[in-house]
């Protein structure tokens, strides 16, 4: 993620400096990381966007990326999407830390998508969108 980039105003204060430059390095490799999966950039531009991702995006969402991410940027996140408080976040994802879910396969977000209006595969076509294992790769706990 260039320090320069559209999304840089939408992220948190404590990632830009002074000059308006990122400076958490870790995190914005982390970002970038989560990011190279298609359908998480997808998902993340939207929620940046302020859409209602619906229940099941931002249950990918924290499932994904909270193996790449630190709770602060799941909440700054997920609380782009207008149907989230801070509280919502904060419950989610200590919903996902608690039960310890793995990333869904391709199959279940398909499954999950059909029951709310935000697509999170818009390309069906594409059978490597939305298919996380392929493209980011997780701690050994997950597999």
């Amino acid at each position: 993620m260039d320090a320069n980039c559209e999304l840089c105003p939408a992220l948190p204060n404590v990632l830009i400096d002074q000059q308006g430059k990122l400076n958490d390095t870790e995190v914005i490799s982390s970002i970038e990381r989560v990011r190279k999966d298609p359908m998480m950039a997808y998902i993340m531009d939207n929620m940046l966007l302020h859409t209602d991702i619906g229940h099941y995006g931002r249950l990918v969402f924290v499932m994904v990326s909270h193996h790449f991410l630190p709770p602060d940027i799941l909440v700054f996140y997920l609380t782009r999407d207008p149907q989230v408080s801070v509280q919502d976040a904060h419950a989610l994802i200590g919903q996902v830390n608690n039960k310890d879910y793995n990333p869904p396969k391709r199959e279940k977000i398909l499954e999950w998508q059909t029951t709310q209006n935000f697509q999170m595969i818009p390309q069906l076509d594409d059978p490597n969108f939305g298919n996380v294992y392929k493209t980011l790769v997780f701690p050994d706990s997950v597999y």
